[in-house]
């Protein structure tokens, strides 16, 4: 909404979300590194075991610096590079993978650069865990909209009953990548199914 109807992020805005993609970039990849031992999947080239163990040892330090070091930077494309990665990633249904994985991964050259600064489009793929409730406010056709951006995850719902009192609609999204894949907080849940269940206890909240 803050892109259609807000004119976007302004440059500064967007360069404080270069930590963000750093850190979905970062965390894509360990992802898939962790889950090659899970579905017993090796690496093409064997010496991107060691690349492993040095994403993981600089990993740690990046994020809480907000950085991509071009030491870290290159280490994370000579894994994704690699045909065992590559097939891990084919099979992102069977683990939790942040939806932008490959469209960070893929553009790891220009996201690495020391003087990157994200587009709106990285801005928009970034993921951030919703907590709390975020509020924002845009004018379309003269009539003024809140709107209110409420955690999805289960832990986060009983807040949502602040948001309700005068409200006149209710945007509901759903993924439809999500149609075969499980909850993080629960893996025995599918995506599509529990958000149907929320969909209903919403419409036939009395």
């Amino acid at each position: 909404m803050k892109i259609i109807h807000e004119h976007g992020y302004s440059e500064d805005e967007c360069k404080q979300y270069r930590a963000v993609v750093y850190s979905n970039t970062i965390q894509s990849i360990m992802a898939i590194i962790k889950a090659m031992a899970n579905l017993k999947i090796s690496y093409e080239d064997t010496a991107r075991a060691d690349d492993a163990h040095q994403l993981f040892s600089l990993s740690s330090a990046a994020e809480e610096q907000g950085t991509l070091p071009d030491e870290l930077a290159k280490v994370i494309q000579r894994l994704w590079d690699d045909g065992g990665v590559q097939s891990c990633f084919t099979r992102a249904r069977e683990y939790q993978l942040n939806d932008s994985a490959a469209y960070y991964l893929n553009d790891l050259e220009r996201i690495g650069k020391p003087d990157y600064t994200p587009t709106q489009q990285d801005v928009l793929r970034t993921r951030v865990k919703t907590t709390g409730i975020v509020e924002t406010h845009f004018t379309f056709k003269d009539l003024h909209f809140k709107m209110f951006d409420v955690g999805g995850q289960r832990s986060e719902r009983k807040k949502w009953i602040h948001c309700f009192e005068g409200v006149t609609a209710i945007i509901f999204c759903v993924a439809m990548s999500a149609y075969d894949l499980v909850l993080a907080e629960d893996e025995e849940m599918n995506r599509m199914h529990e958000s149907m269940k929320l969909f209903d206890s919403i419409c036939n909240n009395k």
